[in-house]
């Protein structure tokens, strides 16, 4: 008798690592990645962190062939009414899915982070998994643009990664000019990435490059919108 397969929801961010999560969660044949579930600001309309558009990220889900949830929290949001939301997205994926009981996260290097995930998770009885967890960061990095994954820097710290990297392409030129120290996946946060095409998605996005802009004195945040799309600034 065959093993049922596991269904796992997967946190999306809209980045690389994300992503890559979910292509090697497919080629698994004991889960299922049944969503998505993705954390977006209100006040902006975009994915938290990242800085992602809205269209954007729907965009991206669709080209996965999968359903998107949304946890939504307002800007400037503390740890509780974060928590909140998760929770309130978790028991949403329960009611679609009554068996599934774990999330899968991008997570790569930052075991106190994948701690607090999992302390968050387990509170709600759930459980986490970190596919991507402990891999050589530059092996990596290698792997996706071999594979022809492509995404865009969106955001970048100026207090770890010089500012004018921000907008440019994730792809082999990137990580030859990132300077030494610099983790090629953006681990430490140095930067976070668009996805725009790769064997995840059944279909490339279209993406315009719009205004970087400086926020909170370190971020540089560039903005993509949707080729052909109407757009109101912000």
């Amino acid at each position: 008798m065959a093993a049922m397969t596991q269904k796992i929801l997967l946190a999306w961010s809209g980045g690389k690592d994300a992503a890559w999560t979910l292509h090697v969660l497919r080629q698994r044949a004991d889960v299922e990645v049944v969503g998505l579930l993705t954390t977006v600001t209100a006040d902006y309309d975009r994915i938290a962190m990242h800085g992602i558009r809205r269209d954007v990220l729907h965009a991206q889900a669709a080209a996965t062939g999968l359903p998107l949830l949304e946890s939504v929290i307002p800007s400037r949001c503390d740890n509780d009414t974060y928590e909140h939301a998760f929770a309130a997205t978790l028991a949403e994926a329960r009611t679609r899915w009554p068996s599934l009981d774990t999330i899968a996260f991008g997570d790569l290097l930052l075991a106190d982070v994948r701690a607090w995930r999992e302390a968050l998770c387990d509170r709600y009885g759930w459980k986490i998994l970190t596919p991507l967890f402990g891999m050589d960061t530059t092996a990596l990095a290698d792997e996706m643009v071999a594979a022809g994954l492509e995404a865009q820097l969106c955001c970048v710290d100026t207090q770890q990664l010089d500012g004018g990297f921000s907008g440019g392409t994730f792809d082999r030129s990137l990580l030859d000019a990132l300077p030494e120290g610099c983790d090629p996946c953006g681990e430490n946060g140095e930067f976070h990435t668009l996805l725009t095409r790769g064997p995840m998605l059944d279909r490339p996005l279209q993406v315009v490059r719009g205004e970087t802009v400086l926020r909170d004195g370190r971020f540089a945040f560039t903005d993509f919108l949707l080729a052909g799309a109407p757009h109101t600034a912000g």
